[in-house]
């Protein structure tokens, strides 16, 4: 069973940083694709940063410039660092992993970043 870890989030002050992990257990984590989403109250989830297994990145809009996505195949790590941080980055943040061939996806359990003005 495939299982994702997320920690590093937390409470920071707008213009701090924090660096998401989420470790992956119970496959071969080089044969996903993964990513970060976040969601607040009321919202849908939405994608933050994504990272494929040949290590191509795509961003949204809001965080370009400002969020780095990057991935140690070696620890089954992805990692999201997050740099000049804002107030409207508060969310709970979410792991993802897509599996390349086939239909399978893995979601982690959520970890809270909130972002004080």
């Amino acid at each position: 069973q495939v299982q994702l870890v997320e920690s590093g989030g937390g409470l920071v002050q707008a213009g701090g940083s924090l660096r998401l992990s989420c470790v992956a257990s119970g496959t071969i984590f080089r044969i996903y694709h993964m990513g970060w989403y976040r969601q607040t109250q009321g919202k849908q989830r939405e994608l933050v940063a994504r990272i494929t297994t040949y290590g191509r990145t795509n961003y949204a809009d809001s965080v370009k410039g400002r969020f780095t996505i990057s991935r140690d195949n070696g620890k089954n790590t992805v990692y999201l660092q997050m740099n000049s941080l804002r107030p409207e980055d508060t969310a709970v943040y979410y792991c993802n992993a897509q599996a390349v061939l086939g239909p399978s996806e893995y979601w982690g359990q959520g970890t809270q970043v909130t972002v004080s003005s």
